[in-house]
């Protein structure tokens, strides 16, 4: 593996512990709990990264392993869907295979990066929150997602910009100038930083 794979496959493994140890903390009456994303729930938080991990499969023609339904087993079905591009990030000749994506053509291990893996940053915070777990944003990734969020291509924001039906983030949530950077960040990636499940 080279020395760029290997950084993408570590950062996509300490972001999969965070996010697997949410599902794992979570009640078991709390997976029907509304989260801060509208119109989900604490399971659908679930789902949605699985259909994220599955997505970044489609160049390759695969699918994820079949494995139990969120609803019937969340840790499960995300461990399952975690080997899978755990399994793509250690081939190098998969991983540095040039894909198409919304944005533009990249690599594998990079489409990963930006997208299946930096979900579970913000969506193990999602998760936590639905499942009233306590849960702050790792502080080197708020520095290293913080820049990008200032500088977003509105098109992120735009309802269908990338497909029917698809929303990557919501309208800014208003935030105190003089707020902690996390909370910032999170109002720039349309979440209420003091939403609670109620």
């Amino acid at each position: 593996m080279n020395d760029a794979s290997a950084q993408i496959a570590a950062r996509y493994a300490a972001r999969a512990d965070r996010f697997e140890a949410v599902i794992a903390g979570a009640p078991a009456d709390r997976w029907s709990s509304p989260s801060p994303c509208d119109d989900w729930r604490a399971a659908d938080v679930v789902q949605h990264v699985l259909d994220m991990h599955g997505a970044m499969l489609l160049p390759l023609e695969r699918t994820l392993a079949e494995a139990p339904t969120v609803d019937a087993d969340p840790l499960a079905a995300f461990r399952s869907a975690r080997r899978d591009l755990t399994e793509v990030l250690a081939d190098d000749t998969v991983s540095q295979s040039e894909v198409p994506t919304p944005i533009g053509s990249m690599t594998l291990a990079d489409h990963i990066d930006q997208v299946a893996s930096e979900d579970l940053v913000v969506h193990g915070w999602d998760l936590a929150k639905a499942t009233g777990q306590e849960h702050e944003l790792d502080p080197e990734e708020v520095e290293r997602m913080w820049p990008a969020a200032q500088q977003m291509d509105e098109r992120l924001r735009t309802p269908g910009a990338f497909g029917p039906g698809v929303v990557v983030f919501g309208p800014v949530v208003e935030v105190p100038d003089d707020a902690p950077v996390p909370h910032r960040l999170l109002g720039l990636l349309g979440r209420d930083p003091y939403w609670t499940a109620g």
